[in-house]
């Protein structure tokens, strides 16, 4: 079994702002250069014959290139306490336009459409279950800069549930066109 996801993979200058802006949080694990991403669709276990379906159904995705451009900070809640730290991206259509036609793409192959709202965001910290609110949020990340950059593809990955976190490996690239 397999546990895949699509994701944009932040260009290099965008990973490298992210990482010289983290820091400053309590009880922050922050993500590694190699874990950030900006999730288009979580799919979950499947076994190798879906995956290579899945994989062939994101070949027929046709999207054009765009730029995005980090724009706010943000976390994520669940039963009162914090869970993850992230960022947001602007403009947000162009994502939202790629997510669905990746949602209708996997749908083909028999992944069920996702039933979650999508709001497209870069994790940059998750939280143990044991954090508590985090207060004002780091300066560094209050000034993020409107500097757009291009993407020029997505990602399948594949992800490895580890004691250290998860580990992500791309497993194929798709171009934007």
């Amino acid at each position: 079994m397999q546990r895949l996801f699509v994701a944009l993979r932040p260009p290099a200058a965008m990973r490298a702002h992210l990482i010289a802006a983290m820091g400053g949080v309590a009880r922050a694990r922050w993500q590694r250069g190699d874990q950030l991403h900006l999730t288009l669709r979580f799919i979950g276990e499947v076994d190798r014959h879906q995956a290579a379906d899945i994989a062939a159904a994101l070949g027929a995705v046709h999207h054009p290139r765009f730029a995005l451009a980090l724009d706010r900070v943000g976390q994520f809640d669940r039963k009162g306490r914090v869970d993850a730290l992230w960022i947001g991206v602007t403009p947000q259509e162009e994502v939202k336009a790629l997510h669905h036609k990746i949602d209708r793409a996997l749908a083909r192959v028999g992944v069920a459409p996702d039933a979650r709202s999508f709001l497209p965001h870069i994790t940059i910290a998750r939280f143990p279950r044991s954090a508590g609110p985090l207060g004002s949020l780091m300066p560094e990340l209050a000034g993020v800069p409107a500097e757009a950059f291009e993407m020029n593809e997505f990602c399948l990955y594949e992800s490895e549930l580890g004691h250290e976190g998860a580990t992500y490996a791309i497993l194929r690239r798709y171009p934007l066109a």
